[in-house]
């Protein structure tokens, strides 16, 4: 398991749904005002699964975030 923690603006709950999802190109303003396209989680989720992984979010809003995945036989 990789696990990336961050303090930034942190998701909510209705919005991590939306983060895997490639027809709803949810994105917002960073920290620094740095804006994404809403892509790269998605092809993370996609690249991931198609290994046998999974990977997943634990957030709060204004505390920050906990990006995770896990893949089988990587030791």
């Amino acid at each position: 398991m990789v696990s990336v923690h961050d303090n930034g603006i942190g998701i909510s709950d209705t919005n991590i749904k939306k983060l895997f999802r490639i027809d709803e190109n949810f994105t917002t303003i960073g920290t620094n005002s740095e804006q994404g396209t809403g892509l790269g989680l998605v092809l993370c989720k996609e690249f991931i699964e198609k290994h046998g992984g999974q990977i997943w979010i634990e957030s709060r809003e204004g505390q920050g975030s906990v990006f995770s995945f896990s893949l089988p036989g990587i030791v």
